[in-house]
């Protein structure tokens, strides 16, 4: 299969490295509208050493997008987010199997407009929900699955950045709901297996002046009520001096579990005789989810050769991002807010 890789940023790279090793992928062909940093990407991915026995795609660089789009069999889309949309149209309108990192768009209107065009055009489509593909994360969903973790009483979310973006991607980011917690809210629909009906949410600027410029806050709580009674809880904030620190613990009436937690968890206790995280703490989302990434454009793969159906649809962006919004109107309106005050 020839894959185009569209976008040679900071996870396009990651990316055009685990697409080249990643069995069944025969050419990457790497696009940007730099096409010199495409070059270098392209580059870097072809120097890579290889283990004995291992698989390595052919890497080039195109010389547009359109190109890049036109050689391929299926498409990455790891651009900017305000150039999904067009991307995604770009792809669907070919008919090619399309991959696309979330969000499915910049705001709620346009999101929806694309989930929609998705589905009509039958085009296989995954979202870029890697958490679901994480071993941590699938072995939380089989024990609610299974009923081993017994009744879901409650779920704690913790989602800690160690370091906060540059200004100029502040006022494009959607707001720190939107931006960073989306994979929480996708996590807690997945796990779960039911839907958040409701969101209180609160935020303030504890460290970092600059987000208040663009009423944004850096850090932030909220509360979530499913239909089916379980509640969740959720920390999210910008900064953590320790590392990257992403947990979910599930409390059933059967048993508790949690997942993130280990010697890379950038948490110390306190309690006498504990000693210290072996470490070292995980220092980003590229590292600490490079095994899920793997697995998710395994899978894609296949769901590009219509072997199986997508894992992760269009309508799980736009459900994911609904609880967002949700909680962006709540921060700012001081209220619970139900997510059937917004179309879908």
């Amino acid at each position: 299969m020839h894959i185009a890789l569209i976008g040679a940023g900071r996870i396009g790279r990651l990316h055009a490295r685990i697409l080249a090793a990643t069995p069944g992928v025969d050419e990457l062909i790497v696009a940007d509208l730099a096409t010199d940093l495409a070059a270098t990407v392209a580059a870097e991915t072809a120097a890579q050493p290889m283990a004995s026995g291992s698989h390595r795609a052919a890497v080039s660089a195109a010389s547009s997008i359109d190109a890049a789009m036109d050689a391929a069999e299926a498409i990455v889309i790891a651009a900017a987010t305000d150039a999904h949309g067009t991307l995604i149209r770009a792809a669907v309108g070919r008919g090619k199997p399309t991959f696309c990192e979330k969000p499915l768009a910049a705001d709620l209107a346009e999101t929806l407009e694309i989930a929609a065009l998705v589905e009509a055009s039958g085009v296989p489509f995954q979202l870029g929900f890697q958490r679901r593909f994480d071993p941590a994360y699938r072995e939380a969903r089989r024990l609610v699955e299974s009923g081993e973790l017994g009744t879901l009483y409650t779920i704690r979310l913790a989602g800690h950045d160690p370091a906060p973006p540059h200004e100029a991607y502040i006022p494009v980011s959607g707001g720190l709901f939107r931006d960073f917690s989306i994979h929480d809210f996708d996590v807690l629909r997945w796990l779960t297996g039911t839907e958040v009906e409701e969101v209180y949410a609160v935020g303030s600027v504890r460290g970092f002046p600059v987000f208040a410029k663009y009423n944004d806050v850096d850090t932030a709580v909220a509360t979530l009520r499913c239909v089916d009674g379980t509640l969740a809880v959720l920390t999210v904030a910008r900064h953590d001096p320790l590392g990257y620190d992403i947990r979910t613990e599930l409390f059933g009436s059967k048993d508790s579990v949690s997942v993130g937690l280990g010697p890379q968890t950038p948490m110390r206790s306190l309690e006498p005789g504990v000693p210290p995280p072996a470490g070292p703490a995980w220092p980003n989302f590229l590292v600490r989810f490079e095994s899920a990434y793997v697995a998710e454009f395994a899978e894609f793969v296949r769901v590009a050769r219509r072997e199986t159906t997508t894992p992760c649809t269009a309508r799980d962006g736009v459900a994911a991002l609904l609880i967002a919004e949700a909680a962006t109107r709540s921060r700012l309106e001081g209220r619970p807010v139900r997510l059937s005050e917004f179309a879908s």
